[in-house]
């Protein structure tokens, strides 16, 4: 089997189109203000700590997240930035 070789910016490109993916299913479902980089802030948070994961953990994280898992990220969000 052949291994295939990502570029940086390949694979920034795909990543970002995920994440535009992910905030377009949740404008579908009535978020409408949500873009691909609010998506990648909301995933990214857990990176912080444990570093860059493999690229398989990263993209099940994408299109796993829920709606009720972003607007609880928001909320957390909303109040930390109150202080």
């Amino acid at each position: 089997m052949e291994s295939i070789e990502w570029s940086d910016d390949e694979l920034g490109e795909d990543i970002e189109a995920m994440c535009r993916s992910k905030a377009e299913e949740f404008r579908l479902l009535g978020y409408e203000y949500v873009t691909g980089k609010d998506i990648w802030d909301c995933i990214s948070r857990n990176y912080a700590k444990e570093g860059n994961p493999p690229l398989h953990k990263l993209v099940n994280d994408i299109y796993s997240l829920k709606a009720t898992s972003y607007m609880n990220y928001l909320t957390i969000a909303a109040y930390r930035g109150l202080n």
